[in-house]
């Protein structure tokens, strides 16, 4: 199935580009969110006329999310405290949902879907990189040091 992407996709190009996509993804998740339209000789037409506007509407985003990784780097650093026994071997774990409850309250503006924790939660204590990804261009890394409390 062909679409005409209306934003920036990772894998899959950016505005305007035409991409062939599975059939399920693209009716089921790309058009449903506006990600992207078919490509049917009206659409390109349409898409053509209001190129202008979704590539403004794109730097805007682009803007607003420098800012947001501007405002993480300040803050570069976040302490979470947790229950851990002797060997530092956390009682539980921290995941993206502590990692963002502690950047919130340090400051920073960010949502749990942005974190990134490739080799999952984080079960001891010590000083992780961890990397969140603002903007599909911009990925700003934190450091979270985890403590026993």
């Amino acid at each position: 199935m062909d679409v005409i992407l209306l934003e920036k996709l990772g894998r899959f190009g950016g505005i305007g580009d035409r991409a062939s996509v599975k059939a399920g993804y693209g009716r089921n998740y790309l058009v449903p969110r506006g990600k992207a339209v078919f490509a049917t000789e009206k659409n390109i037409a349409e898409f053509e006329s209001r190129r202008a506007e979704l590539e403004a509407n794109a730097a805007d985003k682009l803007s607003v999310a420098q800012v947001r990784a501007d405002k993480l780097a300040a803050i570069a650093t976040v302490t979470i405290s947790a229950n851990a026994g002797d060997e530092g071997k956390l009682f539980g774990s921290v995941g993206a949902r502590e990692i963002e409850d502690a950047i919130v309250a340090a400051g920073g503006d960010v949502s749990r879907s942005e974190i990134n924790l490739p080799e999952g939660s984080l079960r001891q204590i010590g000083t992780f990189d961890v990397d969140v990804q603002v903007h599909s261009d911009i990925v700003q890394p934190i450091s979270v040091v985890i403590e026993q409390e």
